[in-house]
C-alpha cells in the first residue's frame, strides 16, 4: 500500500469508530470510502456491529456493500440517516466541499441532506484555502441540455469539459445523466455560484456541498485530525 492509500485507510478507520449498532448508515462512494466499507463489513461479520443497515450512494457502493455482507435498505424504509461516511475532492477551512469526482454527486447530496451527521474522510492533500483551487466543480446535467448548460456555465467564468469514460465514450451517471467538469479556479462566492447553477432547469445537481459536512477527518503525515463544523 502506498503512502496516500495508507492515509486514506487511517481516515476511514477513524470514521468507522463512530458507527454504532442499530444505526442507519449513509454509504459514500470512492477510493477512501472503500476502506470504511471493508471495516464495517468486517465488524458486521465478527458480530461487533449488529442491526445496522446502509443506504448506498451509487451502484458501485451497492455492489461492494453486498459483497462485504453489509445489510442494505432504502429511503422507502428509512427517511433519516444516523451517520454518513463519505469522501471529498476538496475541503475548505469552513468544511465546505467539492464532491463528484467519482460521478455520484447527486445521490451523495441526497444522502448528505438526509443525514443527522455527515463525516467526511480525506487525506491532507484534499485541504484547500478556497474551493476551486485544487479541483473543478462537477455539474450533473440532463443529456438533452448539456451543450446549452455548458455555454451558460462558461458565461459564469468556467472552462467546461464534458466528462468522458475511460473508453472514450461520454460518461453516464447512475441516473443516466452526464457530467460537466467546470474549472472556475478559486471560487470567491461559492454560495452565489451554487444559486446560479440551481437556476437552470437542465442542471440536475452540482458538486458544491456547502454546510453539509458536520465532521472532517483528515489523515496526514503527522497523524489524524478531527475537524468539526462550528454550530
Amino acid at each position: 500500500m502506498d503512502e496516500r492509500s495508507l492515509l486514506k485507510q487511517k481516515a476511514a478507520l477513524k470514521a468507522v469508530e463512530f458507527v454504532e449498532s442499530g444505526m442507519v448508515l449513509g454509504l459514500g462512494t470512492g477510493s477512501t470510502v472503500r476502506y470504511a466499507l471493508e471495516a464495517i463489513g468486517e465488524r458486521v461479520r465478527e458480530g461487533s456491529l449488529k442491526g445496522i443497515v446502509g443506504i448506498p450512494s451509487s451502484k458501485d457502493t451497492e455492489k461492494k456493500s453486498q459483497d462485504l455482507g453489509i445489510p442494505l435498505t432504502s429511503f422507502q424504509e428509512h427517511t433519516t440517516i444516523d451517520l454518513t461516511i463519505d469522501g471529498a475532492d476538496e475541503v475548505d477551512p469552513d468544511l465546505n466541499l467539492i464532491k463528484g469526482g467519482g460521478g455520484a454527486l447527486l445521490r451523495e447530496k441526497v444522502i448528505a441532506q438526509a443525514s443527522r451527521r455527515n463525516i467526511i474522510i480525506v487525506d491532507e492533500g484534499k485541504l484547500s484555502p478556497c474551493l476551486g483551487t485544487l479541483f473543478q466543480v462537477p455539474v450533473e446535467v440532463i443529456p438533452f441540455a448539456w451543450a446549452l448548460e455548458a455555454a451558460y456555465i462558461e458565461r459564469l467564468g468556467a472552462r467546461v469539459n464534458l466528462r468522458k469514460a475511460p473508453d472514450g465514450k461520454v460518461y453516464e451517471t447512475d441516473q443516466g445523466n452526464v457530467i460537466l467538469d467546470c474549472r472556475f479556479g478559486p471560487i470567491k462566492e461559492p454560495e452565489k455560484l451554487a444559486l446560479d447553477l440551481c437556476k437552470r432547469a437542465g442542471i440536475v445537481e452540482h458538486g458544491l456541498f456547502l454546510g453539509l459536512a458536520s465532521d472532517v477527518i483528515v489523515a496526514g503525515k503527522d497523524g489524524i485530525r478531527h475537524l468539526k463544523r462550528e454550530r
